[in-house]
């Protein structure tokens, strides 16, 4: 699924919804110290992207209350920062010190990893399959393209990440490169090379694919 790409001001409205557990415009300009205007222009965004709700209420004979509150989808939006939990957890594998316990449970994570990309790439080239992964990547929040390159034997296929989606965890440990390599290998049933790499000073990491022998 698609994450929705929210803006500093955005995030802050949820952030208030949640410590208000609810509010109307009027409360929420007083807590976000903006004018009406924006704060409706902000809730049709959220409304739109599912992560706010809109109640509404009567209370005697007068005007309708109109009270917004985070659906489950925004309390988990803001709750979503799984980096931290990722750097300890690649750590604490990488301490293993028996190899044969690290290569199982790495040789799990792959294969947990392979199965959930390659449920959605089943194209019959290799030039649909890449494409299949570009947009099963897309759509975790990756910038992810797909380029060809000519070779003498035709056209490769180039599958390019604008941003490292493990970074962090890449600066201190390359390992974490194998293993997307030989996820991307598993999913695409091709040989893929990482050619291009950002922490060689490169602003994009470049995998090429091809078909295996004998494919």
């Amino acid at each position: 699924m698609t994450r929705p790409d929210l803006s500093s001001s955005d995030r802050e409205l949820l952030r208030q919804l949640r410590r208000l557990g609810g509010a109307t415009v009027r409360e929420l300009c007083e807590s976000c110290d903006v004018t009406a205007t924006a704060i409706r222009q902000r809730l049709v965004r959220l409304e739109s992207a599912g992560l706010v709700e809109k109640t509404v209420s009567r209370h005697g004979r007068g005007r309708p209350r109109h009270c917004f509150t985070l659906t489950s989808s925004g309390i988990q939006e803001l709750g979503e920062n799984y980096a931290e939990l990722a750097q300890f957890l690649w750590d604490q594998l990488r301490r293993i010190d028996d190899l044969e316990v690290r290569g199982v449970l790495i040789d799990r994570l792959r294969t947990a990893m392979a199965e959930r990309y390659g449920s959605e790439v089943d194209g019959e080239t290799l030039q649909d399959r890449v494409q299949q992964l570009e947009a099963v990547l897309a759509r975790r929040g990756a910038d992810v393209e797909v380029d060809v390159r000519d070779v003498p034997s035709g056209e490769l296929p180039i599958l390019r990440e604008n941003n490292c989606p493990y970074h962090r965890l890449a600066t201190e440990d390359r390992s974490i490169c194998e293993l997307e390599q030989s996820v991307f290998a598993a999913v695409l049933d091709a040989r893929v090379e990482l050619t291009t790499c950002c922490l060689d000073g490169h602003h994009c990491c470049e995998f090429e694919v091809t078909e295996r022998s004998g494919a």
